[in-house]
């Protein structure tokens, strides 16, 4: 496998596919059926100072090509994860990042202070669609400002690499990324979910208890794809990109790959096959034999060359 090996941050990864939070909850679970240390990161379910219990049910529907889900970011608090899921995970030899959130800055910052001082945690992504109580509930991520202001202020209280998870519920994706760029991100990611409303026909009426939810899965491939082309097309190789979004085999990864994206995580296909991210492995360098390449870092960002080639 020294054809998906590869350096990001600083830190060294056996191959660039991760697990997606949210969809792979703590990987103990996980741990039942595979060993995790296969895997080049495992991204953790969001955490926060409190613990949370969530949304009310209905909190997950199936759409066409993907789900709608609204959780509520439910999550035994950064200090339970700390202490008693942090020293199992630690047993598997996998990078781990920790998804962290907040309902305001303080909150984010007091979240990333006690994870940064957390030995088996690797790096802190920033999940910013979260929304900001102190700004009327707008999410962070939607807001260049105070999105810049909240990522500067990260970096002053993390020697973490830190990545940002954008939304792509914004009007220009390069707004929110110039934002991170420009106050120190180590990486983005790109994307989290898009807003959706699934109606039941019969009861009338809409079937999250929160009316919206985040939609995932196959059917928001081409905007993830689309939006970390137009990322890469700006900023090349200086800031990584991590790709996420309707990855369900190795052609998705692939994509995200040749758009511009460094590495990728695994999301709702965990939901439905557990063994995916495995499969994409094993896939990619399939792939990357048959094709002649040496390393899976020469397609990063190809698809660029290939219409100045042609043009």
């Amino acid at each position: 496998m020294d054809k998906l090996k590869h350096t990001l941050f600083g830190l060294e990864f056996k191959n660039p596919v991760w697990t997606a939070s949210g969809t792979f909850s703590y990987g103990l679970e996980v741990a039942k059926i595979y060993d995790l240390s296969l895997l080049g990161a495992i991204v953790v379910k969001g955490l926060s100072l409190k613990p949370r219990k969530g949304n009310m049910p209905e909190r997950i529907v199936e759409t066409p090509a993907g789900m709608l889900n609204s959780i509520g970011l439910q999550n035994p608090g950064v200090d339970y994860f700390i202490n008693e899921t942090l020293p199992k995970l630690k047993e598997y030899d996998t990078k781990i990042f920790a998804n962290v959130f907040g309902e305001d800055e303080d909150e984010y910052l007091a979240v990333a202070e006690r994870l940064d001082r957390a030995d088996g945690v690797h790096g802190l992504e920033l999940n910013v669609s979260c929304p900001n109580v102190k700004k009327g509930g707008i999410a962070f991520g939607t807001d260049p400002e105070v999105l810049y202001n909240l990522v500067y202020k990260m970096k002053k209280i993390t020697k973490k690499p830190l990545l940002v998870k954008l939304s792509p519920n914004v009007s220009n994706i390069l707004d929110t990324a110039d934002a991170c760029v420009s106050a120190g991100a180590d990486g983005l990611v790109l994307i989290n979910t898009l807003l959706g409303v699934a109606i039941d026909v019969e009861r009338e009426k809409p079937i999250l208890s929160t009316i919206t939810g985040g939609l995932s899965g196959p059917a928001i491939l081409p905007i993830a794809v689309r939006m970390i082309w137009q990322v890469y097309q700006k900023y090349g190789s200086r800031i990584p990109i991590i790709g996420v979004g309707g990855i369900s085999n190795y052609k998705d990864a692939l994509q995200h790959i040749l758009a511009g994206a460094s590495a990728i995580q695994v999301g709702t296909a965990n939901f439905y096959d557990p063994l995916s991210p495995l499969k994409i492995i094993e896939d990619l360098k399939n792939h990357l034999d048959k094709k002649g390449y040496t390393h899976y870092t020469q397609l990063i960002g190809k698809a660029h060359q290939m219409i100045i080639k042609e043009v």
